[in-house]
């Protein structure tokens, strides 16, 4: 049955192509022709002692390749092709791996691992292999260390591979007393002690039961506390790692503990290396989060019988940890400004500040203003970056009333900095700083205004002229003035910023034309600021506003021109060609929504679609979303006549609704197809048996991705509600279609809060089809073909109304569709209303609902099936 592979595994490692490619079609060929032997084969290679180390582990990866992938429905195929193997090829090649973990050399234990691990994840949630978890177990009393490295690092994989619910809990215990015992300090060898501390990491979710038991709980503690000491940096760095872990799952038991993990983590803060101060600032960073979460929730809960208390680690710690985070803010590297991805001691002590910030509100500004006051002017560059950096992040948390006469204070020294400061990394974080101002201190709900008449002229010509600087520091100098804007975005007819309209668009345009502008993201941001300078534009600029039409179309027609580009000036281009299309839909939706403006559009929309057809020839995910979406605004801005594109345009619309790798362009052209209907009305008509096929399609489909199948119910009604009982058509195949999936979706136990929110969107977007469907045939001679659906309808706002689980979005949409039932078919449905187990419930429940959406739709409700009930 089994096959010598050694050659071929090598062969298809060569240097050679011709090789390689004749071994892989070897390989792929046997899998095809004899599964359970090549598995056999696989596992026999990577248990063999005397076989070549580079041969093993690729027999190692193939065999993982098989039992698992990234895409879930391939990793389906792969589960039940396991599960439906000839038992006695699984049992060889089970018995193959454990053999594996004795093996001397590290990188077939290593790979072996991870396939028992695979396996596991496979068989034990059917109840098979139950007698692994013990044989592992029987292995850690092994005298060879590196069996006992790799029987733990195994459970680890195990643990992260299965659920807690699959391992009975007497299992549980023996496997978390293996692992800590492993991490003991009493075990001599760090190879098993780094394995044993990553299993507990890995098993700390199984742990639920053993946190709840004191003696127990106390002792892991302990072995983790402990092991933060080790001389291994890795053991320390993977130990504070736990304990961060521990944070997240077991905050509510962290009291007795909460002083020794304050010492031992600002000792690691103040002298240990990086990657383990990292995860030791990172371990507070996490209680932020926690007792954030918990005091939101008790603001959400007025009764405030939250399950878990907040202990206020964070506010009785302030004193200590605040100087100890103001320290790491010196720690700061030479270039961090310029690397995208930089992660360094000060950037996580100054995240963390932030977190405190949000966790303890104003107590937290008196412990740091000391600090900002002394080291702000002072000759060394960390001490000035070090301040402004604490400012910034102090920002968001204490109240307006508590920060606005600090920045007031502040504001012109900050802006003279930013100007004036040799420093490039002070100008960086200072022009960050400015940003954070204006993001949470300058808007209309804020009583003390920190830009007035007096300074507004020197913000703008400060921000501008920092926008000719370096680009990391012209990057932070967009951004600030994106949230200046942002703040006037309500300020009525008249906006500060009106005088300096012109310029501000000017040197944006500016930026977005230097020959740096596509390092640190500069580009991008001149973008975003110039869009959202348009978007909270008054209607006194709109003149300067269309001025910019033709601007932004000539840089996308010479963008679009360019030839003889290189493999990265074209990935440039097609970034360009987004940003661009991304600013004209600004454009449009601002001018279109207002009478005066949307002229342009009619004249100019000929040039503008041609654009935009343009694009579509090029194979960029970013460049079709952003020229999709502008086209579906200006849809919705020339209505009907935009009919005379829809010759051209549906072959687009087609292809994108059908491009399932790229989602979200897929997500996109759902929404347009939405934004087409209410538009063209039924003009659409003649392309609605294309679309209505690709969308039903869709839906059937199991590898498009998840997020496009609410969308997808939507656009059913949008269709619907368009073109009325011409809809009719489609009815059976749609509403056969809704009906499975309303059966499906009705019921949420047992799911996990993410799963749950799913599940609602995807009800919304099954009861937004509905609503559409019934609005469309509203006092329609065809309205009658609807009755036959209505129990089914009914019994699935019974089943949602039940399960207790409605989110508000959903509930606006399920009381909106009984209304629509009533009033769509009239006495029809006033029976099966009134027969219905909750309708009154429900509807009573909506009535009385504090959203006052709700509220609304429920009375409009209450109307149509009174007249329904009566006729």
């Amino acid at each position: 049955m089994a096959m010598e592979v050694t050659q071929v595994l090598l062969n298809a490692q060569s240097i050679d192509g011709n090789v390689r490619k004749h071994a892989e079609d070897t390989l792929r060929q046997f899998q095809e022709q004899n599964l359970p032997g090549f598995l056999v084969s696989l596992s026999g290679e990577l248990a063999s002692e005397d076989k070549p180390v580079d041969s093993r582990k690729l027999a190692g990866l193939i065999l993982k390749n098989a039992l698992d992938a990234k895409d879930e429905s391939r990793k389906q195929e792969l589960v039940q092709r396991w599960l439906s193997l000839d038992p006695v090829a699984k049992t060889q090649v089970k018995s193959c791996l454990l053999q594996t973990l004795s093996s001397l050399a590290l990188d077939a234990r290593s790979t072996a691992t991870q396939v028992i691990a695979k396996v596991a994840g496979i068989e034990l949630p059917q109840k098979q292999w139950p007698e692994l978890i013990g044989s592992l177990l029987s292995n850690i009393h092994q005298v060879p260390t590196h069996v006992k490295q790799a029987t733990l690092e195994t459970l680890g994989y195990l643990c992260e591979e299965v659920s807690p619910q699959v391992v009975d809990q007497e299992q549980v215990n023996k496997i978390l007393t293996a692992v800590v015992q492993g991490m003991n300090a009493s075990e001599g060898n760090n190879d098993v002690r780094l394995a044993a501390t990553i299993a507990l990491y890995n098993a700390l979710g199984f742990a639920q039961a053993n946190f709840t038991n004191d003696m127990e709980r106390d002792y892991i503690m302990r072995v983790v506390c402990e092991t933060t000491m080790s001389p291994e940096v890795k053991i320390r760095q993977a130990a504070f790692e736990c304990l961060v872990s521990i944070a997240a799952m077991y905050y509510e038991k962290l009291a007795p503990y909460i002083q020794d993990i304050y010492s031992i983590t600002a000792k690691a803060v103040r002298g240990d290396e990086e990657p383990v101060a990292l995860q030791a600032i990172e371990f507070w960073s996490t209680i932020c989060d926690e007792e954030t979460d918990i005091l939101e929730e008790n603001i959400g809960d007025s009764n405030g019988d939250s399950d878990i208390p907040c202990f206020y680690f964070i506010k009785q710690a302030l004193p200590a940890l605040i100087p100890l985070l103001l320290e790491t803010l010196l720690k700061q590297e030479e270039d961090q400004d310029l690397d995208e991805g930089a992660w360094n001691i000060a950037m996580a002590g100054g995240t963390c500040l932030g977190l405190v910030a949000r966790t303890v509100g104003d107590d937290i500004v008196p412990l740091v203003m000391p600090f900002i006051e002394e080291n702000i002017t002072k000759q060394d560059w960390r001490q000035r970056e070090a301040a402004s950096y604490a400012f910034g992040s102090i920002l968001e948390g204490p109240s307006p009333d508590k920060l606005a006469p600090l920045v007031n204070h502040a504001l012109p020294f900050m802006l003279s900095a930013l100007v004036k400061d040799p420093n490039n990394h002070v100008k960086d974080t200072t022009a960050w700083t400015l940003g954070r101002m204006f993001e949470f201190l300058h808007s209309s709900i804020v009583g003390t205004p920190i830009i007035n008449e007096g300074n507004c002229q020197q913000i703008i010509t400060v921000l501008l002229q920092s926008m000719k600087d370096v680009p990391n520091v012209a990057e932070k100098a967009c951004g600030a003035l994106y949230f200046l804007a942002q703040g006037y975005e309500d300020v009525g007819l008249t906006s500060p910023l009106t005088p300096f309209f012109q310029e501000i668009v000017q040197s944006l345009l500016t930026v977005t034309r230097r020959e740096d502008a596509t390092e640190s993201r500069l580009r991008t941001s001149a973008y975003e600021t110039l869009n959202e300078v348009v978007r909270c534009s008054t209607d006194e600029t709109a003149p300067l506003v269309l001025q910019l039409v033709s601007v932004i179309m000539m840089e996308l027609h010479k963008c679009l021109e360019a030839q003889n580009l290189s493999s990265d000036e074209r990935e440039k281009r097609s970034e360009l060609i987004g940003l661009l299309c991304g600013c004209m839909q600004v454009i449009i939706q601002k001018l279109g929504s207002s009478e005066g403006t949307k002229y342009v559009f009619l004249q100019c929309s000929d040039q503008i679609m041609g654009l935009f057809f343009r694009v579509f020839a090029f194979r960029n995910a970013t460049a079709h979303e952003e020229a999709m979406l502008a086209i579906g605004a200006l849809a919705y801005v020339i209505g009907p006549d935009f009919a005379k594109y829809m010759p051209e345009f549906y072959k687009f619309l087609d292809m994108d609704l059908q491009n399932f790798e790229e989602y979200q362009v897929c997500a996109v052209t759902v929404g347009v197809v939405g934004d087409i209907c209410r538009a063209l009305e039924d003009k659409i008509l003649p392309y609605c048996d294309g679309i209505m096929t690709q969308l039903l399609k869709n839906l059937s489909s199991d590898n498009l991705h998840r997020s496009v199948k609410p969308p997808l119910f939507s656009c059913i009604g949008d269709i619907a509600l368009a073109i009325g009982d011409n809809f009719n058509k489609y009815l059976m195949y749609a509403m056969n279609t809704l009906q499975l999936a309303a059966e499906m979706y009705a019921h949420t136990s047992g799911f996990d809060d993410e799963m749950t929110e799913y599940i609602n969107s995807l009800r919304n977007g099954i009861l937004e089809a509905y609503s559409g469907i019934f609005q469309g045939f509203k006092n329609s001679s065809k309205s009658q073909l609807l009755i036959p659906y209505a129990p089914h309808i009914l019994q699935f706002l019974d089943s949602i109304y039940m399960e207790k689980d409605m989110d508000e979005v959903v509930m606006k949409t399920a009381i909106g569709v009984l209304g629509d039932l009533a009033d769509t078919l009239g006495s029809n449905a006033g029976s099966l209303i009134q027969q219905s187990l909750s309708s009154r419930d429900f509807l009573n429940e909506c009535l009385t609902s504090e959203d006052h959406l709700i509220k609304e739709s429920a009375e409009w409700a209450k109307l149509a099936i009174t007249r329904a009930i009566s006729v």
